[in-house]
């Protein structure tokens, strides 16, 4: 009899473990899907059966934190880290969403124990470098982000911002190299065109500029800042008719469209007066 009960033991044990991973994993691909409320849901069922399930409560800091829940995916971050000390990447989605609080600080001090516990995770001096950003730490940035390539030379949004870093400091040169392995690496990026042709606009590269400003649009036909720096580049090459044509197209976005750059419809505006755009 006691022999039976030990394998019946056994048995619900294997159950346990095996019913809780199901959870997560079906939480897992609802959070591939976007169902981030769904994977919620199995994670938190996966808890349930497993108290102790560190990555489940890892996962769902994840979907949290996409769902905007900053203050829910830090909680199960420290739940996550409380479970396994050495959670390197509990840290590191700690340290985002504080960042998302922009308590860059404590971002900073989960990265750099991340960089501890795993010294080769180019993620971790990759959002190290994004907080020092935030804080105007360019040097400090472009350090953490040179870093990360050193790692990971194969990411080309860690060229791009170090390169965004470089132009904070005003080394256009070097922003343009950044840019140029970030386009090597991804050439469909319409970002990419746009942050490398304001930099040869600095460098009163014009033309160049209009040539990058022309590919993001190709790329991103609703790119509405790029229909106003390339006509920027266009005035300063006399071309008014071309200029004003630009000016005209980024008016014609809703502020909407223009809100991630401040000023922007005003700047369009003058621009149109300037140019005596009729």
């Amino acid at each position: 009899m006691l022999k039976r009960l030990v394998v019946l033991l056994l048995f619900l044990q294997f159950s346990f473990a095996q019913t809780s991973y199901e959870f997560n994993q079906s939480g897992l691909e609802k959070a591939k899907n976007g169902d981030y409320y769904g994977s919620i849901a199995d994670f938190t069922k996966a808890i349930e059966l497993n108290p102790n399930y560190s990555i489940a409560y890892y996962n769902r800091a994840l979907s949290k934190r996409l769902l905007k829940d900053y203050s829910g995916s830090i909680s199960d971050s420290n739940k996550a880290i409380g479970l396994d000390p050495n959670y390197s990447g509990a840290y590191i989605i700690r340290g985002n969403s504080k960042d998302d609080l922009e308590d860059h600080y404590g971002a900073i001090a989960d990265y750099t124990k991340a960089i501890e516990l795993d010294p080769n995770s180019s993620i971790a001096y990759f959002n190290r470098g994004r907080s020092k950003f935030s804080l105007k730490d360019y040097y400090g940035a472009i350090a953490d982000h040179t870093k990360a390539i050193e790692l990971n030379p194969y990411n080309d949004t860690f060229y791009s911002e170090r390169g965004i870093a470089k132009k904070k400091l005003k080394d256009y040169s070097g922003a343009v190299a950044d840019y140029n392995k970030a386009i090597e690496i991804n050439p469909n990026f319409a970002d990419h065109y746009f942050n490398r042709g304001n930099e040869k606009a600095y460098l009163k590269d014009y033309y160049g500029a209009i040539a990058d400003h022309t590919k993001a649009i190709e790329l991103d036909p609703n790119y509405s800042i790029a229909y106003f720096t390339r006509g920027a580049s266009k005035e300063k090459l006399g071309d008014m008719s071309g200029a004003c044509s630009d000016y005209k197209i980024a008016a014609s976005f809703s502020n909407t469209n223009l809100s991630r750059w401040e000023g922007a419809r005003g700047s369009i505006n003058r621009s149109l007066i300037r140019g005596n755009c009729n």
